[in-house]
Formats: structure tokens, sequence, C-alpha cells
């Protein structure tokens, strides 16, 4: 299906992006779905259960 899409309809969906979002928005954006994608990168490799986990040992060392 993405095969079909050739450079003059990427560059009239880019057009089209940046009327809804705006220039300033778009790098937001853009941040926002690449920390998306590292955190998904993350859980998806068990990196963030055991960030999650050592979190969570630190804070009950420090309570007691």
């Amino acid at each position: 299906m993405l095969g079909s899409l050739g450079g003059p309809e990427l560059l009239i969906i880019l057009f089209i992006v940046l009327i809804i979002f705006g220039a300033g928005k778009i790098g937001s954006v853009g941040s926002e779905l690449g920390k998306g994608i590292r955190e998904f990168k993350r859980a998806t490799s068990g990196e963030y259960d055991k960030d999650k986990t050592e979190a969570a040992e630190e804070a009950s060392e420090t309570a007691s």
C-alpha cells in the first residue's frame, strides 16, 4: 500500500501536515513521536521494566 506513494504524493501529505500543525508545532510533534518510539523500543527490549525495578529499589532504600 505504501509502495504506491511517490514523491508528489508525499509532498502533498507534508504540505497538508504543515497546514494542520503549523511550522512551530511540527518540531514538538516530531520530538514527542521520537520519545514515544524510544520508550516503545525500551519497553519491548525489557530495559523499561529493569529501569522501573531499579527506581523502585532506590526509592525503598531512600525511604528506610
